[in-house]
């Protein structure tokens, strides 16, 4: 496959489960904004629950050079409709509609319809309809979306390497999705001494489950109330949880091994090494490691793979 129909694929499917993620960490954040807080310290501004997809997207600094505060309203329009910060869910539903058309001939016509009317219903859109709509009606809207387009690629494309770079591009964004909300609700959220176990912590938990579309699931594995050990076991290790790190880790293994083609290249490897840490790993050495540090290495190795991944498919190499 020619490098710039994979990388078009790969990114077109990221850029979809990237608006997707943007949605659940909004709605989310918006519904732990209805709790009461309060900042205890004087200008301790990310303190509040709006900082918290600004921190997690790694966006503080580009927002605060924009904006004087952080406020709902400001958050919102940044991330959901600002043409000009990349990680919007404005630009990355328009970006993988431009690496969509780019690639037309490569999947059929029902993905194609899927994309485009996502985009165009997304540029008509305004802040004013989304906050007449409702907030947590938009972002399900976002999901339902992703939720189609995912659908539609499943039960319509050829089992083809284009496939693959799709279905490689979206558990490839959804580990690093995984792994960085979880690191914020346990290093950046984390409650004082009195209130570990208390209603808002509790609440917080609850909410991180939900935005990655766990909490009936701990609750099927667990039935007991919701600890942070529980919550990192379910979102790290089980392989049976659709959107952790063991399970996003087991198809991109296998996926590289099938596009590497026996080569024995370095993405395979690589991928294998941290697949290895995950299928082999356990929840008390992890927290004993500590999770936070565990979490920015496994980051860290993602963004490794992501640069052996372009220079071995997505990036031509001139010798």
């Amino acid at each position: 496959m020619l490098a710039r129909t994979a990388n078009d694929l790969f990114w077109m499917a990221r850029q979809v489960e990237r608006a997707e993620n943007m949605a659940r960490l909004l709605d989310v954040t918006y519904r732990m904004s209805l709790l009461p807080y309060e900042i205890k310290e004087p200008g301790e501004k990310w303190a509040e629950p709006w900082a918290v997809p600004l921190i997690t997207t790694g966006l503080a600094n580009a927002y605060s050079e924009r904006y004087p505060g952080v406020s709902a309203e400001n958050v919102m329009r940044f991330m959901v409709l600002d043409p000009e910060n990349p990680s919007s869910i404005y630009s990355t539903l328009r970006a993988a509609r431009e690496n969509g058309r780019a690639q037309r001939g490569t999947y059929g016509i029902e993905m194609w319809e899927s994309l485009n009317a996502t985009w165009l219903e997304m540029r008509s859109l305004t802040f004013e309809v989304i906050q007449r709509r409702g907030m947590s009606e938009f972002f399900d809207w976002v999901k339902e979306r992703s939720h189609l387009f995912r659908g539609v690629t499943f039960g319509t494309m050829l089992r083809d390497e284009g496939y693959s770079f799709i279905r490689l591009g979206t558990f490839f964004e959804r580990a690093d999705n995984t792994a960085r909300i979880l690191d914020v609700k346990y290093h950046t959220l984390l409650p004082s001494i009195e209130d570990v176990g208390g209603a808002v912590d509790y609440y917080q938990w609850s909410a991180l489950l939900r935005s990655v579309s766990a909490f009936t699931a701990y609750r099927k594995v667990y039935s007991d109330l919701i600890t942070p050990f529980r919550v990192a076991e379910l979102l790290i290790l089980r392989d049976n949880m659709p959107r952790s790190l063991h399970a996003c880790m087991n198809d991109i293994y296998d996926i590289l091994k099938s596009i590497s083609g026996g080569q024995r290249l370095e993405p395979e490897r690589l991928a294998g090494e941290i697949h290895a840490q995950v299928h082999y790993g356990q929840t008390e050495k992890i927290i004993e490691f500590g999770l936070h540090e565990w979490l920015m290495h496994f980051v860290e190795q993602l963004g490794r793979l992501n640069e052996e991944i372009n220079r071995h498919f997505l990036v031509p190499v001139y010798n």
